[in-house]
């Protein structure tokens, strides 16, 4: 192995990229793989950054600092650069290709005298910004003033994230510099909006990607800011293949991206998403949405031309009429379909089943189940009909049920398990089931039936 070829090998760490625990194993291996993993790993240094480490990248970041920009800060009375790390064998700032500004501010606030705050923050950020670092990701918190060097680091950006309060320097230098942004992400203000912003996303020429945030306490926005926003997407209608909104549009710009693939509404329930009902996406593929109406989604899957592989619908209630016609559409639209997260109430079950026949490619399924007064869900019928009808290619499975003190029978999950025997080993998750459930669980796991298995569905989740 450690005789490959180092871009055979980088190529084959960078695949372990979100596996840090990994990539330190096999950086002490030898220093080939340490030169090649390193760079891999601060690549982007902020990624599942924890606050305990916050202290320790601020050491590892300082001590790139010159013997006389130490020298300069301690005669200005900054203490504790006498117990920081010695020059570092890597540069690694230099690999560095995510900047994240607000995560700079954060590790500098963790310096515990307010005074040595202010006096070591320039000298960090020209660290980052000079003209021998090359960023390909950039994060820009509130209000931050650039220093000289941004031509060069930030002329190759191709995704940028910002607030659209951010100041006017800012905003003039990127829209001069960076023309090749592909990835968008905007946070949008009730006011303040800084409107140069416009500029900047009419002046990029491969724009493929867009997220309009708007924080969920604000009912209302600058309503004029987003109409000129939203229609300056319009020159990219054609290249947008991802969007993002947690606001229902001010204008129609929706129609306008006829070769979207992804669209993501993770949105407030007052809005009515009316603009859904009569939009065509025809190359949509995955789609995910959380409060948005059932029947506006209902609509829009059904104006799609078959080629949908992911649907997530997250926590919008809906009554029995509406569950059963959004799982009617999705079966009779989506024949490709591989993943399918959605609410089932009781009376549909059979709809399920004529779900689980029509679409052949499913590998994972997502039901979210609520119980009311006098219709207790029955999981028996449920497992049956997914033992029975079940495709071959289906085996990831989460239930999340409420309230939890209905919960799933020890015999019905017993049944289950039984009736899968000779299948595909399954993964499995649950929102919190009682501990003799995990026992049971286990069992099946030795003999095969259950591969992996959580009992907590959110925040210890696994991926699909």
């Amino acid at each position: 192995m450690s005789k490959l070829n180092r871009d055979v090998l980088y190529l084959i760490f960078e695949e372990f990229q979100d596996d840090e625990n990994t990539l330190h194993s096999c950086l002490l291996v030898n220093k080939t793989w340490c030169e090649i993993i390193i760079p891999i790993l601060w690549k982007n240094p902020w990624k599942n950054l924890k606050r305990e480490k916050e202290k320790s990248l601020l050491n590892v970041i300082i001590s790139h600092l010159s013997g006389e920009s130490k020298n300069n800060l301690k005669n200005l009375g900054i203490n504790f650069l006498e117990n920081l790390y010695q020059k570092p064998l890597f540069n690694y700032i230099s690999f560095c290709r995510h900047l994240n500004l607000f995560k700079v501010k954060t590790i500098i606030n963790a310096i515990d005298k307010d005074s040595e705050k202010i006096i070591i923050k320039n000298d960090i950020f020209s660290l980052f910004i000079n003209e021998h670092t090359r960023f390909t990701h950039l994060y820009i918190p509130f209000q931050v003033f650039l220093i000289p060097g941004t031509k060069c680091c930030f002329s190759e950006i191709e995704f940028l994230s910002c607030n659209t309060s951010v100041n006017d320097n800012i905003l003039v230098e990127l829209t001069e510099i960076c023309k090749s942004i592909k990835e968008l992400e905007l946070i949008i203000e009730v006011q303040n909006n800084n409107y140069q912003i416009i500029k900047l996303i009419k002046t990029q020429k491969k724009l493929f990607s867009v997220s309009f945030l708007i924080d969920y306490l604000y009912n209302n926005t600058d309503e004029t800011f987003r109409i000129l926003l939203e229609n300056s997407l319009i020159r990219h209608a054609n290249t947008i293949q991802y969007f993002k909104a947690t606001r229902q549009p001010a204008t129609q710009i929706l129609s306008s991206f006829v070769n979207l693939r992804i669209l993501e509404l993770d949105c407030i329930s007052i809005d009515t998403w009316n603009c859904l009902e009569n939009l065509s996406l025809p190359f949509l593929q995955i789609l995910k949405a959380n409060q948005v109406p059932i029947k506006a989604l209902t609509r829009l899957i059904e104006n799609t031309s078959g080629f949908l592989i992911e649907i997530n619908i997250d926590y919008k209630n809906h009554d029995e009429l509406s569950n059963k016609r959004i799982i009617q559409v999705i079966y009779q639209n989506c024949p490709y379909l591989k993943y399918l997260k959605i609410m089932l109430i009781n009376s549909n079950i059979l709809e399920l089943e004529n779900l689980l026949i029509n679409c052949q490619h499913l590998d994972g399924l997502f039901i979210i189940i609520y119980n009311t007064i006098g219709n207790i869900f029955n999981w028996n019928n449920l497992f049956e009909i997914l033992t029975k009808s079940s495709p071959i290619t289906l085996f990831k499975f989460k239930f999340s049920f409420y309230p939890s003190y209905r919960q799933i029978k020890f015999e019905s999950l017993k049944l289950f398990f039984d009736n899968w025997k000779e299948r595909y080993p399954m993964l499995l998750q649950f929102s919190q089931i009682g501990g003799n459930m995990d026992d049971l669980i286990e069992v099946y796991k030795v003999k095969g039936i259950v591969k992996k298995y959580d009992n907590y569905l959110y925040g210890k989740d696994f991926e699909f």
